[in-house]
This record gives structure tokens, sequence and C-alpha cells, in this order.
């Protein structure tokens, strides 16, 4: 079975974090560098957290089933989330170690090899990043997307590394690294709540992006035989974009007409974004009766509706 271009990332992304992190978890415990020690710790995460995603992606390709009739593509979106937890309490591990070095003034020692590991940790984390944003742009998959962010926030902070070392080994003050140690913390906790907010923002369901309801607007609204449309809803799980509004159309119209319009609408519709499968379920209505379905959403019973017209 052909492995799917998300996936392959995954694995890539597992086999470099492992390459980096031997080699910056040996010269990190040896040099003592805080800076280099904290970047070892991050790609560790990264090792772990790329083979989670791995399985996250396998299970979210699931096709639907008896029980999971809409599929599992928002387990997607918890792997966004866990992976912006696991960043942020990487970077508050390494504020801590930061600080503790701070406090007791641990010497930097083999600082050129460590300038060395940090040299090619960043000539290889930048070919990973250009590959991932590649496979971003391609999936539109939310756990490459995150995968991607933090291999760019790695690369940040890894050439933060390479210049403290390189400005503690030109003037031989330790404290330098403990700084950019607490600076690249904070940037790593900064650059993991963008990763949380995508990720909870589809586990509640947010409506798809504004200029797609723009186009999906226009796509309804300019249909000739559709009179006017109403409660239009949209969401995404990171593998389906899922929309369903109701149509207006002409009362004496038969079923056969009126699902030949909705099938327009629903080809031009999938055409905004060929990344992502659709679900599109539209409703016929004679008449317009959004007023009706509103105050049904707000807990409004029929027999209550029918007192109102009096």
């Amino acid at each position: 079975m052909q492995m799917s271009p998300q996936k392959r990332a995954t694995v890539v992304s597992t086999t470099v974090a492992t390459f980096l992190l031997i080699i910056k978890l040996f010269i990190g415990v040896a040099s003592g560098s805080v800076a280099v020690l904290a970047s070892a710790i991050d790609s560790l995460l990264d090792m772990g957290i790329s083979i989670f995603n791995f399985f996250a992606i396998k299970k979210s390709e699931e096709s639907a089933d008896e029980f999971y009739q809409y599929g599992k593509g928002k387990v997607q979106a918890i792997a966004g989330v866990i992976e912006g937890t696991v960043i942020t309490l990487s970077g508050a591990f390494i504020i801590y170690e930061a600080i503790k070095k701070m406090l007791y003034h641990k010497p930097t020692a083999l600082l050129f090899p460590s300038i060395v590991a940090m040299l090619i940790s960043i000539s290889v984390t930048y070919f990973l990043v250009q590959y991932l944003l590649k496979i971003a742009k391609q999936t539109d998959n939310i756990v490459i997307k995150a995968d991607a962010l933090h291999y760019k926030t790695d690369l940040w902070s890894n050439g933060a590394v390479l210049l403290s070392l390189v400005l503690v080994y030109l003037s031989g003050w330790d404290m330098i690294d403990a700084i950019f140690g607490l600076g690249i913390g904070v940037y790593i906790i900064y650059s993991a709540y963008e990763i949380i907010v995508e990720g909870v923002e589809t586990l509640l369901d947010k409506a798809l992006d504004k200029e797609i309801l723009e186009s999906i607007d226009s796509i309804i609204t300019s249909h000739k035989e559709v009179t006017s449309y109403h409660w239009l809803k949209t969401r995404s799980d990171g593998v389906f974009n899922f929309v369903e509004f109701h149509l207006v159309l002409q009362p004496n119209m038969i079923l056969l007409e009126a699902h030949r319009i909705a099938e327009e609408i629903e080809d031009e519709i999938m055409k905004l974004d060929t990344n992502r499968k659709w679900v599109i379920t539209p409703h016929f209505d004679p008449y317009d009766d959004e007023d009706m379905n509103n105050a049904l959403l707000h807990g409004k019973t029929l027999m209550e509706l029918e007192k109102n017209k009096f």
C-alpha cells in the first residue's frame, strides 16, 4: 500500500529528529551548554511528536464506519493540541535550565564542537522545513502544518543557540548562553500557541475561512434558479470540509430538477479547496423558513411557533 505524502513527511521528520538528537545530546552533556542541551531536548520531543503524528495521520485516514460515521479526521486536531502542549512544556523546561545556570554560574565547555554541531543542525533543519512546508501546502494537513511550524521554530532557536555559542567563544562570558537559552524557551512557548489554537478551533467546529464562506455565498446566490438560501453552516475536521445549507427553490419544481441544481452548486464549491474532501448537504425549501429554523434552534417548539402567529 502506497504511503500518503503526509505519512511520509512524518517518517522523514522522525529520522531527522533522531539524527539531530544524537549529535546535540552528546555535545550538550559533554559541554555543559544550556542552549545546546535545550536544543537536544527539543529534538527528543521532535522525535516523539513525529512518531505520534504518524499514527495520528494513519488513524485520521481510516474510512468512516458504523461507529464513527463522519470519519476520524479530528484525530489530527487532537494531535495538534497535544503537540502544542508538549512544545510548551519543553519551552518551560528550557527556561528552568537557563535560570538554574544563571544562579549557579555553570561554565560552558567544548565550544567549537558545539558550534559545529549547531551548524549541522541548522543546515539539516532548513531542508526539512522546506520539505514540510511543501507537503503542508499540497495537503493542507493540520498535523504537517504544526510540524512545519515546529521545525521552523527550531530553525530560529538553533540560530540563536549558534549565536550564543559564538559570543561565548569570543567573549568568554558564560552568562550569554543562559540568556539565549531563556529567550529560546520563551519563543518556543509563544510559537506553540498558534498550534494549540488551530487544533482547539477544529475540535470546536469553527467555520471555514471567511474567504471560502464569501465564495460559497457567491456561488449559491449567482445560480439563476435559486430564489434565496439560508442557514449556511460549515466546519472542517482537517480531512473533510462539511457544508450544509437550505436552498429556496420554486414550490412546484420537481425533485429531479432540485437535485440537478444542488449538484451544480456542489461542483463549484468543491473547486474552492482541492486539498480536502467535501461533504455537502443541501436542504430544499419551497419558501424561506429561516425564522422558524432559528426559533427551533433556540429551543422553541412547533406549538409555541403556532401560538405566536395569532
